[in-house]
This record gives structure tokens, C-alpha cells and sequence, in this order.
């Protein structure tokens, strides 16, 4: 068995494995701030197998979400009869932390993102982030590919293609691509 295998087998129940380490981390993430830089990534069998390498102008964001509903709050004046519904986002945790990773690292863009832990209160993840305009960056052939502007928002990493619905295959896939708007337009 190779090395990132064993750190599968670490992660697979990281409770149980880690022991008194999982809590000790837990204790200390909860205490850091929201979105925060880290020197390498924690699971880094992992973070290589979203893209992660390293090199300048790669670097790994840990980015914390508060569990909830994560509802649409109404911010307009009288609230008519119709829109006492309140619809809950169609984004999961792992979308919502690229995109708050993203903002507030606005020079870059994110490559991909992958669990580290939760708990009753919160989810953390880790994001691969790329620098837009770093030399090694534009040097690099894959790598240029990706600095392009707003991939979060479009829904362009993984996380985002599965809200999307475009992982889906078989009976009703068709009706995800290019877009569920742009298919529900068709005339």
C-alpha cells in the first residue's frame, strides 16, 4: 500500500483513528477565524487529488461554515400573500465555503475544495486556491486554464457542477444541460 492510501485509511473515520488529535483540532479551529491561510494543506492525499501541487501561487484556504437552513431572508418593504414562502438555497456547504473563500481572497480563484470536519455547529473545509496573475501561474499551461474570473460563481468547480445537476446521468439528466433556465426557455 502507498503512502496517501494509509491517509485514506486515517480519514475514513477520523474520530475513531485521530483519537484525542480530532478533538484537540476541533477545539483549536473553532477558536480561529472564519477563512484562514494555511502554510499546507491538513489531508493532503486529498488536496492532491483535487489539484493541489506544490507550488508558487497554489495555496490552501481553511474555510469554516455555521450549520443551518440557510434560508432567503426577506429584505423588501410589505411582503405580499405569494412570497410568504420561503424557498431554501439549492447550494450545499461545500459551494457556500468556495464562494466565501473566494471573496475574500479576490486576487484568486478556487481549483476545488474537499471536507476536513464538522461538528453539531459547523462545517470545515479546505479550498485550493490559485493566484490569477502569478508568473509561475501563467506559465504553467493547466493552470492558466483555470485562473479564469469567477468559476465559483458560475458554478464551475465540482462542488458547484453537482448543484447544478450536471454529475447526473440517465432519465431527466437531459434536461440539466446547458442550464435548468435555459432548458426550461426552450420553446
Amino acid at each position: 500500500m502507498g503512502t496517501y492510501k494509509y491517509m485514506q485509511k486515517l480519514w475514513k473515520k477520523p474520530k475513531e483513528s485521530l483519537g484525542p488529535l480530532w478533538k484537540e483540532r476541533l477545539m483549536q479551529w473553532r477558536r480561529e477565524p472564519v477563512t484562514l491561510r494555511l502554510a499546507g494543506p491538513t489531508r493532503l492525499d486529498r488536496a492532491r487529488s483535487v489539484g493541489y501541487v506544490a507550488k508558487q501561487g497554489i495555496f490552501v484556504v481553511r474555510q469554516k461554515v455555521t450549520t443551518g437552513p440557510h434560508r432567503r431572508t426577506w429584505t423588501g418593504g410589505r411582503m405580499s400573500k405569494n412570497m410568504r414562502t420561503i424557498k431554501a438555497l439549492r447550494k450545499s456547504y461545500q459551494l457556500i465555503a468556495e464562494e466565501r473563500a473566494s471573496k475574500g481572497f479576490s486576487n484568486c480563484e478556487v481549483m476545488n475544495s474537499y471536507w476536513l470536519a464538522n461538528d453539531s455547529k459547523h462545517y470545515w473545509y479546505e479550498v485550493v486556491m490559485v493566484e490569477r496573475n502569478h508568473p509561475v501561474v501563467l506559465a504553467d499551461v493547466r493552470l492558466r486554464g483555470l485562473a479564469t474570473t469567477g468559476r465559483v460563481f458560475h458554478g464551475r468547480t465540482s462542488a458547484g457542477k453537482k448543484s447544478r445537476g450536471l454529475r447526473s446521468k440517465g432519465m431527466g439528466s437531459e434536461k440539466m444541460r446547458p442550464s435548468r433556465r435555459s432548458n426550461y426557455r426552450r420553446a
